[in-house]
């Protein structure tokens, strides 16, 4: 059996790794440890039930600020790499838990496999600190699982050879298979549906946070037949704009941050996505719902040229003009209804996971010939 570390701290990364972690599982030839940094606390934990993982490890967060957490997260990380025997590190996207966990396995010679490899805006201001990560990440990485052929190119342009990346689909569409089957989860809104709005990143802090706000407002009050759900981040920072300029507002509802689950249930109840996140331009394809990216340049341009989200922006006047053009044209809303997801179709897991076998099981017969 080959023993495989599963590194992950936040919420995003346990989504994308889940379903790996149980294909894993059910191989026969693996047996996968999951550690959590505690990067992400509450938020993951209720992550990790949802998709019934209990950690194998989980590390105590050291200090609020993400130095600090770095700092004590790589010695804790380190202990735990010194310890076992393992065959390979498995880390996913580019937050500091995974750049901590490769780190640390590169330290120690082990192997590290990323997933979601090769998302790239080249810009190491947008996303800050997403984009640096991922990219020292993909220098120490000895396997590359890219979501998409593009993700594929760029590893390949950055002198990355071709046996080490595999273009595999993105485990995020795995994982909403699995949720979706196992929480036996359906539209509940009849009609046209809600229109879904999150905005949370660092970089649209400050005036684009509040152009994105009067924008919604606009719609809101032009459209008051309109349903808005805008769970809101808790951070000040864009709680207290978000409800200052929406929260009079009788036909937006103003909610806590919603759970997964709560999450692809509003997602199936949705008319239109209005989001600067990631992971919803990846999600919100599998239901068949129209996305506008609430940024000016996105490290997921598949989805844009497959047809199923547009940039927006974070300016007003083109917020409102890209949401009331869907509003009244329904042929191009039912163009990037039915665009399909280029990001996979939930058969991700199976191929990292065979691709792993196939490849450790080389590595054994070399090291049992020498």
């Amino acid at each position: 059996m080959q023993d495989i570390l599963i590194v992950s701290g936040t919420r995003p990364e346990i989504i994308k790794l889940a379903p790996l972690y149980h294909c894993l599982h059910a191989s026969g030839w693996a047996r996968p440890h999951w550690l959590h940094t505690g990067q992400h606390g509450e938020m993951a934990q209720q992550m990790l039930a949802c998709f019934d993982i209990i950690p194998d490890m989980a590390l105590e967060r050291g200090g609020d600020g993400l130095c600090e957490f770095s700092t004590c997260c790589r010695q804790l990380l380190d202990n735990v790499m010194a310890d076992g025997a393992w065959s390979l590190v498995l880390v996913q996207g580019d937050t500091e838990s995974t750049f901590l966990g490769a780190l640390c396995a590169y330290y120690r010679h082990i192997p590290v496999a990323h997933v979601e490899a090769g998302l790239r805006t080249y810009d190491l201001g947008r996303p800050f600190p997403e984009e640096g990560l991922r990219q020292m990440v993909s220098r120490i990485a000895s396997f590359h699982f890219a979501p998409t052929e593009r993700a594929a190119l760029a590893l390949r342009r950055e002198a990355i050879s071709e046996e080490r990346i595999s273009v595999t689909g993105n485990t995020v569409i795995d994982a909403q298979h699995w949720v979706v089957q196992r929480h036996r989860l359906q539209r509940r809104m009849e009609g046209r549906g809600h229109l879904l709005v999150t905005a949370h990143r660092r970089e649209n802090w400050g005036s684009d946070l509040r152009e994105i706000c009067y924008a919604i407002a606009d719609v809101a009050n032009h459209h008051t037949e309109l349903q808005v759900l805008f769970p809101v981040h808790l951070n000040p920072v864009v709680s207290k704009p978000v409800h200052a300029i929406l929260g009079g507002l009788s036909n937006v509802r103003l909610s806590p941050p919603l759970d997964y689950l709560q999450m692809q249930q509003a997602l199936l109840d949705a008319w239109l996505v209005l989001t600067d996140s990631g992971g919803l331009q990846e999600e919100a394809p599998t239901f068949g719902v129209p996305l506008l990216v609430l940024r000016t340049e996105t490290e997921r341009p598949e989805a844009i040229e497959a047809g199923c989200a547009r940039l927006a922006g974070t300016r007003r006047a083109s917020i409102v003009n890209q949401i009331e053009a869907l509003w009244s044209d329904a042929a191009a809303y039912g163009a990037m209804a039915h665009a399909g997801n280029p990001f996979g179709n939930g058969t991700a897991s199976v191929r990292v996971v065979g691709r792993l076998k196939r490849a450790l099981a080389s590595d054994e017969r070399r090291r049992e010939a020498s």
